[in-house]
């Protein structure tokens, strides 16, 4: 009925509509697939979705409707290739609107999903899929990957001449008060229980098909992937801490979470010789499991305390980097002390150099603001995690600076997205230079296994 183009926080995708034979208007949302894909192309990543009104338009938490779609979106706009297809008229299972809310009406007093439909006197799933495989075919995809952790949709569309080469479950967190109806989910209707393994997969260097943590950090597992991360917590107004130095719980658990994974999978983690002195930071990875970076404090001047945790505890190697004529003290066998070679400052990308020559090609920059706000002057990182707290300081330790502009146009304006971690927001910034080669935050996600 009609083509065009949406553009999304995503991608820009191709947006086709269809009228199947009862009146009822679909649409395909796809990116790079055409009708005259030849065979050597590998299979599109596709998502059939069921309409869910109160799930993708309103945000209801009782079902993980509205994230899966989301969800389904930025992993087809990753892969590059692919589609998502908005099937109408399965709203509550194909029973409608109006049916459904009594459903939930039902839910309410205890009844699971599948037996609110049934005391309704509709099946436990009504829906069909003649319309969305004609879609996809209309479009060429015959065969797929079908993104779903649904098996009967996958034997739905093969029937229907679409081939499933495979199918890549689409697990979303389950929340409390969706937690009951994912279960019946489960136990009833056959869907995939939540990968467990996702987190071991991104440690072990691959990359899983789907989930959150494949979302956020399956690209630091690529070849051509980001190795120079940054990440900063700050306030609202841009603060790290109080005009005291106190930067306890600037951001949340999720947020300290988050850090600890990124810590798991870099090869060393930057901080300044200020931030060692003023937090005495541990740098090890204890909300998740994994292995501990390499330490390295930036310290010209040699003056982080002999009691510091990076000097006492041996729990993972440490280079202290200090100035050609700063003294030291004594230090544990873990320590290395390094000598910066000349009088000059410790330009960020010498720093990466004189890491890269240890094997250390991951790197993570923690702190402080000065330090990473250091490299990113310096076009030394290729991704910025930024979380902003809900809080505002007034006064206090700058967090990132940039060099100023004359005009808005000539301002730093990199390709980002965003997530929250409960109250918190992280933006994602990728630093690269956009050139033809370059990946970007939207580049593909495949399993590297």
């Amino acid at each position: 009925m009609a083509d065009t183009r949406l553009p999304t926080d995503h991608a820009t995708f191709r947006m086709t509509a269809y009228r199947d034979d009862t009146g009822t208007d679909h649409v395909v949302l796809s990116l790079g697939v055409s009708d005259d894909d030849g065979p050597d192309l590998p299979p599109p990543l596709v998502r059939v979705h069921s309409e869910c009104l109160t799930g993708d338009a309103l945000g209801s938490r009782r079902c993980d409707c509205g994230e899966q779609l989301q969800h389904a979106l930025q992993l087809v706009a990753r892969t590059g290739r692919g589609a998502v297809v908005y099937a109408r008229g399965h709203e509550g299972r194909a029973i409608g609107l109006a049916e459904k809310l009594r459903a939930y009406a039902l839910q309410d007093r205890g009844v699971d999903t599948v037996d609110a439909n049934l005391a309704l006197g509709h099946p436990a799933d009504a829906r069909t899929y003649d319309h969305c495989a004609a879609m996809l075919l209309d479009l060429g995809m015959r065969r797929v990957r079908l993104l779903s952790s649904n098996p009967a949709k996958e034997l739905a569309l093969s029937a229907l001449g679409i081939e499933v080469v495979e199918r890549v479950p689409l697990v979303v967190p389950d929340r409390e008060e969706n937690a009951f109806y994912l279960a019946t989910k489960r136990a009833r209707m056959g869907h995939d229980e939540a990968d467990q393994d996702e987190w071991d997969q991104l440690l072990a260097g691959r990359i899983p098909a789907a989930g959150e943590l494949a979302q956020r950090y399956g690209d630091l597992n690529r070849a051509d992937g980001p190795r120079v991360l940054a990440q900063l917590g700050q306030s609202l107004d841009g603060f790290i801490a109080s005009r005291t130095g106190d930067a306890a719980f600037v951001t949340g658990e999720l947020d300290r979470e988050h850090l600890h994974r990124l810590r798991a999978l870099v090869d060393a983690v930057v901080v300044g010789g200020a931030t060692v002195a003023c937090d005495d930071p541990q740098l090890t990875v204890r909300a998740v499991d994994g292995p501990h970076p390499t330490r390295v404090v930036l310290d010209p001047r040699g003056t982080t305390p002999a009691d510091a945790v990076v000097l006492t505890d041996a729990t993972s190697p440490t280079l202290w980097v200090v100035g050609a004529d700063a003294r030291v003290r004594p230090v544990g066998d873990h320590v290395e002390v390094v000598r910066w070679p000349d009088a000059g400052p410790m330009e960020p990308r010498a720093v990466l150099d004189l890491l890269a020559a240890r094997g250390l090609h991951r790197v993570l920059v923690e702190g402080g603001g000065r330090l990473v706000s250091a490299f990113v002057r310096a076009e030394a990182v290729d991704r910025l995690y930024l979380t902003t707290a809900p809080v505002l300081i007034g006064d206090g330790v700058p967090g990132l600076r940039v060099d100023g502009q004359d005009r808005l146009t000539d301002a730093l304006r990199p390709t980002a997205r965003r997530y929250r971690l409960g109250d918190d927001v992280v933006t994602e910034l990728d630093l690269r230079p956009l050139t033809a080669t370059a990946p970007t935050l939207a580049d593909d996600v495949q399993d590297a296994s």
